[in-house]
């Protein structure tokens, strides 16, 4: 194709070699891989803003799992690996700007959710506090340093980025007592605002780090959320290599400790014996024996555990968790007529959502399971050869977000993993190189 990167042009023959009798498997990856490249990317003088796809803001979230699959041609393509930089530095100017922060405009033009009840700046978007929008930037980091071996991306910046995060995770450990962030919304559902004038949900201190809201951007019924808390551990241990690189033994010593921190609190509260599926990892806590037994199709999910690299995908907790999860003991997974599959509070009753059924894809260990659910992305784009948010599993031309490139890339990197190819250095490379 013209107006392509080189490498975009080789990845796109290799999927058409290897699904040359299968060409809606094609066009649905030429459409998802070139999703975010062709409709979401804005250069300016900060660097790479990228859209979500119909939302015209940038989550931290987002835009890490939107660019993850070009990681795979980063080391051979220099302009590939130039717009990935672009948007990892852009991320860290907002996390700089406002650490609470999940989604920003790209100047401050006062634009989204300018009415909460929190600190807002012009530049803000949204101001709803997730520990997974501080996570994904420095996996992207890590992964892109990794791809590409570009040792500038282990700047002073990036040092105070690490030190930002570390500091407000630290504090978040302490909500109650040290956290200065509060958060309302005033006429809205109630799952898009925090209870007790914006504090939220009374927790005590458990070595874990404090979440207001969910990767799904609803709030959290209790405020440790577990997979998040996973991924942060991940995400330490990314901040520790880079800082070891970096010559900083003494931020890295501190971010050490505080991921063995959270990883104690994680196993010491986060966990129950269900009396189906045995030892299992619950879903949030607060610390007071209060948990929610439940997953979320958004991303860090607990089906999600291996494809973060918080556990081996065959470790058993993680397995008994995974039985749970996909059966209708999990209250957000459905079955209908054309697919079934995770959903989330999120999206309307009985709608599954593609992206929990990549996560499922890349976490499967058995073909079988992986070749049932590449049918399903077949059978429920709705005849758009785009992947959606939610769509309804008994009528898949029935969904959520035609246009939501998060769930495009996560669909072109489930099918990338069918042919081997991985984003270097992460959990599904190492796991299929042993």
């Amino acid at each position: 194709m013209e107006n392509l990167p080189n490498s975009f042009n080789a990845i796109l023959s290799k999927v058409k070699n290897k699904y040359k009798n299968d060409p809606d498997t094609y066009k649905l990856f030429e459409n998802c891989f070139l999703n975010t490249y062709q409709t979401t990317l804005k250069k300016d003088e900060q660097g790479v803003f990228v859209i979500t796809g119909d939302i015209p803001a940038m989550w931290l979230r987002d835009s890490s799992a939107q660019i993850r699959p070009y990681l795979t041609v980063a080391n051979e393509d220099k302009e590939v690996a130039e717009l990935i930089k672009g948007v990892i530095e852009r991320q860290w100017e907002y996390i700089l700007h406002d650490p609470y922060a999940n989604a920003f405009n790209q100047s401050p033009s006062k634009d989204g959710h300018q009415q909460d009840l929190t600190e807002m700046s012009p530049l803000v978007w949204e101001r709803k506090y997730e520990v997974d929008s501080l996570c994904y930037p420095i996996q992207l980091t890590y992964l892109y340093w990794k791809a590409t071996g570009d040792n500038s991306i282990l700047s002073d910046k990036l040092k105070k980025v690490i030190e930002t995060v570390y500091d407000l995770w630290k504090t978040e450990q302490e909500h109650e007592e040290k956290s200065p962030y509060r958060f309302q919304r005033k006429d809205c559902r109630v799952s898009d605002t925090l209870l007790r004038d914006g504090k939220g949900g009374d927790s005590v201190k458990t070595g874990m780090t404090w979440s207001g809201f969910r990767p799904s951007d609803d709030a959290c019924l209790y405020g440790y959320l577990i997979p998040a808390n996973m991924f942060a551990c991940v995400s330490l241990g990314y901040a520790q290599c880079m800082l070891e690189q970096m010559e900083e033994s003494t931020l890295a010593n501190k971010v050490k400790v505080l991921a063995e921190e959270i990883k104690e609190g994680i196993e010491k509260y986060g966990k129950v014996n269900h009396p189906i599926f045995g030892d299992m990892y619950v879903y949030e806590t607060d610390g007071k024996g209060n948990v929610n037994l439940m997953d979320d199709a958004n991303v860090p999910s607990l089906l999600s555990i291996p494809y973060l690299g918080y556990t081996d995908f065959d470790e058993p907790t993680y397995l008994n968790t995974r039985e749970f999860i996909l059966s209708r003991h999990n209250p957000y997974y459905y079955e209908g007529e054309v697919a079934k599959g995770i959903g989330s509070p999120h999206t309307p009753d009985h709608y599954a959502w593609h992206i929990a059924l990549a996560i499922q894809g890349m976490t499967a260990t058995k073909k079988e399971e992986k070749d049932k659910i590449l049918e399903l992305f077949k059978n429920t784009h709705g005849s758009t050869y785009f992947m959606h948010e939610g769509f309804d599993v008994d009528n898949s031309k029935k969904f959520t977000r035609s246009w939501f490139a998060w769930a495009n890339s996560m669909f072109s990197e489930f099918v990338l993993s069918q042919i081997g190819i991985y984003v270097p250095s992460s959990p599904l490379e190492k796991a299929n190189k042993k």
